[in-house]
């Protein structure tokens, strides 16, 4: 089993993106469609460096969450 910060392929391989919405401050994260149906969440002043992957429902709920003010 991978560990939750590695993907199957590397993260350089991804197709990060960043909202429209992130500021030039630089504290923002970005996103790419991972293997498996999963999502890769990294910090986007750190392209080295962990990435998480989690599953696509969980990432899907997590922005609802925080659309709503729930998280």
């Amino acid at each position: 089993m991978n560990h939750p910060t590695q993907s199957a392929h590397g993260a350089s391989t991804l197709a990060w993106w960043k909202s429209s919405y992130s500021s030039e401050q630089g504290a923002c994260v970005e996103v790419a469609y991972a293997p498996q149906g999963r999502m890769a969440v990294r910090d986007s002043k750190v392209h080295a460096g962990p990435h998480l992957v989690v599953d696509t429902h969980a990432f899907t709920a997590l922005v609802a969450g925080l659309v709503a003010g729930a998280v």
